[in-house]
């Protein structure tokens, strides 16, 4: 609407030219951006899926089932379940769940006693796993995805036969 030339107007208030802007040149790749029809996969990549962050949620409501050794920390195991059970979710394409976190603290055997080879091997993989992202993908890379398709209750009886499922 106009304004009458008589009527005191401040410079806040004028109307601004319009400056054009130029056309946008040819699009360049951001860096982490996939420019390919699949996902890449190999170690260290990971595996994207919907919603994984709120496998540490569950993994902090679960806390208190936790069994765990004195100079084991509860936050590193925390951190660890949440990203195998994130890592499970997306093999079937969907947000993690409490029987993913299940699995995953299953084959470690935190949900229960576990034999003592077995807490020295889950020591050095979770150990710190909070605080560096490789030692979190290496933890992630060294389950097999034949034992994250277990069931709940299978994967809580592995922990007497867990070199065969981990591989180690």
């Amino acid at each position: 609407m106009t304004q009458p030339t008589f009527v005191p107007i401040t410079n806040a208030e004028r109307v601004r030219p319009v400056v054009p802007q130029p056309v946008p040149g040819r699009a360049v790749a951001k860096n982490g951006e996939v420019r390919v029809p699949s996902q890449p996969t190999g170690s260290m990549l990971g595996d994207p899926g919907p919603d994984q962050g709120y496998a540490l949620l569950l993994a902090h409501r679960m806390a208190d089932r936790l069994v765990l050794r004195s100079d084991e920390d509860r936050h590193d195991v925390e951190v660890g379940a949440a990203l195998l059970a994130g890592r499970r979710a997306s093999m079937y394409g969907r947000a993690p769940s409490i029987y993913d976190l299940e699995v995953a603290l299953g084959i470690f055997g935190y949900l229960g006693e576990a034999p003592q080879d077995l807490v020295d091997y889950r020591r050095g993989l979770f150990q710190s796993i909070g605080h560096s992202y490789t030692a979190q993908r290496a933890l992630v890379d060294s389950v097999p995805e034949k034992t994250l398709r277990l069931t709940p209750a299978d994967a809580a009886t592995a922990s007497t036969g867990w070199r065969s499922i981990l591989g180690a």
